[in-house]
């Protein structure tokens, strides 16, 4: 799926990738888990990273060669195995392993997210790049700004690029991440989103980590309206609802 603000003259390149339909269409837990993946470049140096690489590696690869792209490394909103593989539920899901096996190229991530990658997907310490919030990571001429938001995730972070943000499962357009996993923290992510998030504007598109709502994607003022997870004015108020 491409993002239809972005005209086929913009040097931008955004592909937001549903696993189960757009790739891995055979998979019958990428269709449950109905995950996202995205595509993030330069059209102008054919430069691309990939965001959450999970399920189809192959096929995320292939539709980045179509689009003549080149993956030159990898973001990862956070560790769970739905979005950068590893062992779930009994299944095993591949990701950033099988990228490095395939298509070796760095993997960015928040540094209080790397231990957590390197044990849900065996990747060592070298293959990772780790950030703290603020830091940019350039693909081509592009500037992708990397947000730390924890909450569902201890390392949990949102990009933002070209007035999009994609924010794995910190906020979806109906609901947030879960805060009852290893690694939660429901005030954390109180602040993640009220707080971290501010500087993201209305007009901003919000791209989630799953397909959780009827659209696959909003504007953040839309989301900032409509999502219940909004409606607490204060802390307290939030940890009665979500704590």
């Amino acid at each position: 799926m491409a993002d239809p603000d972005a005209g086929p003259d913009d040097r931008l390149y955004f592909r937001q990738l549903l696993a189960g339909r757009d790739i891995a269409r055979t998979d019958p837990v990428a269709r449950q888990m109905v995950n996202f993946v995205y595509l993030v470049g330069d059209r102008e140096t054919g430069e691309a990273v990939v965001i959450d690489p999970a399920y189809d590696i192959k096929g995320i690869l292939d539709v980045a060669a179509a689009d003549d792209m080149r993956i030159v490394g990898a973001l990862a909103t956070h560790y769970h195995a739905d979005h950068v593989g590893g062992d779930m539920m009994g299944y095993r899901i591949s990701g950033v392993r099988e990228l490095l096996t395939i298509h070796p190229c760095p993997i960015h991530v928040q540094q209080d997210e790397s231990p957590w990658v390197q044990r849900v997907t065996e990747a060592s310490s070298s293959d990772l790049v780790e950030h703290t919030s603020g830091d940019i990571v350039m693909v081509g001429d592009i500037p992708i700004e990397l947000i730390h938001t924890p909450g569902h995730t201890p390392g949990s972070q949102c990009f933002l690029v070209a007035n999009r943000l994609v924010a794995g499962d910190t906020l979806f357009l109906e609901g947030c991440g879960r805060t009852d996993l290893p690694g939660g923290d429901p005030a954390a992510l109180y602040q993640s989103l009220t707080q971290r998030l501010a500087k993201v504007p209305d007009d901003a598109l919000l791209f989630p980590g799953h397909l959780y709502s009827a659209e696959p994607f909003a504007s953040m003022g839309e989301t900032r309206q409509w999502n219940f997870v909004f409606k607490p004015k204060t802390e307290r108020e939030w940890l009665a609802m979500f704590g």
